[in-house]
């Protein structure tokens, strides 16, 4: 039996620390604080008995669970990360439970006038008479990942204290920086050792995920020409109103407010500048590779012609490739997925097949060689004040990791 109140405790003692990432500071990772849960959490694992526990130079933390069969089993890993979102506070994390939840709308913060919405947020209606954590509405909550990592380990606690359960080999390794897509930079997947892996990182109970973005960024710099404002008439190129004109000329109905599914976007998350130089920093997402690279070319035209209307280079722009569809690297192996499936059929979840919109560490590293699927940790609402998780969402989870590693076992034989 896997104890309810060994996960909650272990959650919240997760959640209260601080390990927000820093997407402008090009360390490894990107804040100290990372160390704290990574220090935390390879003790725990040497508490537990976990063997070959390494925490390495870059704060990737591994760990293996021995095969407990004789016969010959592939290694299968777990993998999820330590920071959380650099986009909301993670600090002084005041993790609510709401025992039995009515259905109804939650107080985070009555002072503050926080509320839960639940016909606006209306997933939360499906766990009614559950366990809910919430915020107390002025942080996030950090069930992305550390819901992720609190199923791993519980799971290999349970496998640990439960040797009748048979599984091969596992290897599990929780990594930094991945909100801000660096998490697999410098994984090691000769070393993790596994045949295939899976992320735990997905949102509502059941998701199986093969697919996610393609996904590039762009940054669009614009030049101007300051003159004193009484006498700039056919003189001043003002960089912050001329930037106007790359933004009305890429489609305003494909952005991220006004698509779902498999709709790709383009998004403008940062404008800043002055007169003289302004700087558009777009992400640029699409799950079909030729329509990803029109994308791109899309916006190459638009800064030529531009260029080309006013006569000189005002317009600039560099695109990087973030990260593509692990698709390609997942439909070539779908037993994994099946193996994912039927250990969530086992415990009566139906498994819920979504494209991601975006990606995980799963993506870049079923690109370096390890094929990793990404299934449900449970949270909803992330990277904001609105974020919860059902408790009986990470008991769930977990149970999934136990049966993953026992039906591997079992197909091996």
């Amino acid at each position: 039996m896997i104890s309810m109140q060994n996960i909650l405790e272990r959650f919240i003692r997760y959640v209260k620390i601080d390990t927000q990432s820093d997407p402008k500071n090009p360390a490894f990772p990107s804040t100290e604080k990372q160390w704290v849960l990574a220090r935390l959490l390879e003790q725990e694992l040497l508490d537990l008995g976990l063997s070959e526990v390494h925490l390495s130079e870059q704060c990737y933390l591994t760990a293996t669970l021995p095969s407990n069969v004789d016969h010959v089993v592939p290694v299968v890993g777990f993998v999820a990360h330590i920071d959380t979102s650099p986009d909301f506070s993670g600090n002084n994390v005041n993790p609510l439970i709401h025992r039995n939840y009515d259905g109804g709308n939650i107080v985070l913060n009555a002072d503050r006038q926080i509320i839960l919405d639940a016909t606006y947020f209306e997933d939360i209606q499906q766990y009614k008479g559950q366990t809910i954590i919430t915020t107390d509405g002025t942080t996030l909550l950090g069930a992305d990942d550390k819901a992720g990592i609190t199923e791993i380990v519980s799971a290999m606690e349970y496998l640990i204290n439960n040797p009748e359960v048979k599984h091969g080999k596992i290897r599990i390794c929780f990594t930094p920086d991945e909100e801000v897509g660096k998490g697999a930079h410098q994984f090691d997947v000769d070393h993790f050792g596994a045949h295939w892996a899976y992320t735990m990182d997905g949102s509502q109970i059941g998701e199986l995920e093969y697919e996610n973005f393609n996904a590039a960024k762009a940054t669009v710099t614009v030049k101007g020409i300051n003159v004193h404002p009484g006498y700039a008439k056919h003189k001043m190129i003002n960089a912050i109103t001329i930037s106007q004109q790359f933004i009305n000329g890429l489609p305003s109905h494909e952005v991220p407010e006004l698509t779902e599914g498999q709709e790709g976007f383009y998004h403008l998350h940062n404008l800043t500048g002055d007169i003289e130089k302004t700087t558009l920093e777009y992400i640029i997402r699409d799950h079909d590779i030729e329509k990803f690279k029109e994308r791109k070319e899309t916006m190459f035209s638009l800064v030529s012609s531009l260029n080309k209307k006013m006569g000189k280079e005002i317009f600039s722009i560099d695109i990087e490739d973030q990260y593509f569809n692990m698709k390609e690297k997942i439909a070539p192996v779908m037993h994994i997925v099946n193996i994912a499936a039927e250990a969530m059929k086992k415990e009566n979840i139906n498994p819920i097949y979504k494209a991601i919109r975006g990606g995980t560490d799963g993506s870049q590293l079923s690109f370096m060689g390890l094929p990793c699927p990404n299934i449900f940790a449970g949270g909803h609402n992330f990277h904001g004040k609105y974020e919860y998780v059902p408790l009986e969402s990470i008991e769930k989870a977990t149970k999934v990791i136990i049966n993953i590693a026992e039906i591997t076992a079992n197909k091996y034989q």
